[in-house]
């Protein structure tokens, strides 16, 4: 991943990202008591900043926390931090956390100043060699926590098992629980089957993802029908296409799994018509109000 941005925002302030202090008590880095939203920006176009700020309020009530900030604040929190980074294409990080409280207490929770965090970093571009060949991935147990629907920083689980398809030489680990497809470790996952696009129902068990919801948006407008439902484990392992999506990913076909390839092993024609759709709805967004 290369390196962020120079510039962050902590607490009301711009400063170079060497420069962030927060206090070791702050209950984000002592308990991961935070939330967090990833967006990537085209152009400096931040791309669905509705969905991830309303995605962060969620996940901010999960954990019993008001946003900070409204809409429209953020909207000129993060415009601005996206600008004097010189905009173009990258993504914004940001989150919140719970803030700092004298002592040490799991509770009860504290009603004190919040830590808001943000930076920049440059978007990755998914390479020629991944959307000719597509990419490899790898399957585990879901071992994460019960409450995958919020964005919580707590991620030592998602580390975990990325770490198991970085060991296998692999983009990423596809998540079994119970027999069933929920997503991977830090992307959504799709299946295509008998023509249609097959996505897990949303649940506590998964991140609804903002990608995702892109995803089928561009398959509707590509007339490839789409149903939410519980995908088994057979039913992936037989998928004639399988993608993940995220916001740094974009939407990439995944060629193998466990070592066997998927489909033809090749990228599939559904897979690159909601992939060029994708890049058309880009340009189309250039310049328009976000």
């Amino acid at each position: 991943m290369a390196e962020p941005l120079p510039l962050c925002y902590l607490n009301g302030a711009y400063l170079p990202l060497t420069k962030a202090r927060i206090s070791p008590l702050d209950r984000g880095f002592l308990y991961a008591d935070a939330v967090y939203e990833l967006m990537p920006v085209y152009g400096g176009r931040p791309f669905r900043f509705t969905a991830h700020a309303e995605r962060l309020t969620r996940s901010l009530a999960g954990i019993s926390m008001a946003d900070p900030h409204t809409r429209e604040e953020w909207r000129a929190i993060l415009g601005t931090l996206i600008e004097r980074n010189g905009g173009g294409d990258c993504y914004v990080y940001w989150q919140v956390t719970r803030g700092a409280q004298p002592g040490r207490t799991h509770a009860p929770l504290p009603h004190i100043p919040r830590t808001v965090f943000a930076f920049c970093a440059p978007l990755p571009a998914s390479g020629a060699e991944v959307l000719e060949r597509g990419v490899a991935c790898v399957t585990a147990p879901d071992s994460r926590w019960a409450r995958c629907d919020i964005k919580s920083t707590a991620l030592l689980a998602n580390v975990l098992l990325r770490q198991l398809s970085v060991d296998a030489a692999a983009a990423e680990t596809i998540l079994l629980r119970d027999g069933e497809l929920t997503e991977a470790s830090a992307s959504a996952v799709h299946v295509v089957l008998g023509g249609e696009l097959l996505m897990p129902p949303h649940s506590r068990r998964i991140l609804p993802g903002t990608t995702r919801g892109v995803v089928e948006e561009l398959a509707a407008r590509t007339a490839i029908h789409c149903r939410v439902v519980p995908i088994s484990e057979a039913q992936l392992r037989a998928a004639d296409e399988v993608w993940i999506s995220a916001a740094t990913r974009e939407v990439q076909p995944v060629t193998s799994l466990d070592g066997h390839p998927v489909g033809t092993g090749r990228p599939g024609p559904h897979w690159r018509r909601v992939y060029e759709e994708l890049q058309r709805y880009k340009r189309e967004l250039v310049g328009t109000p976000w």
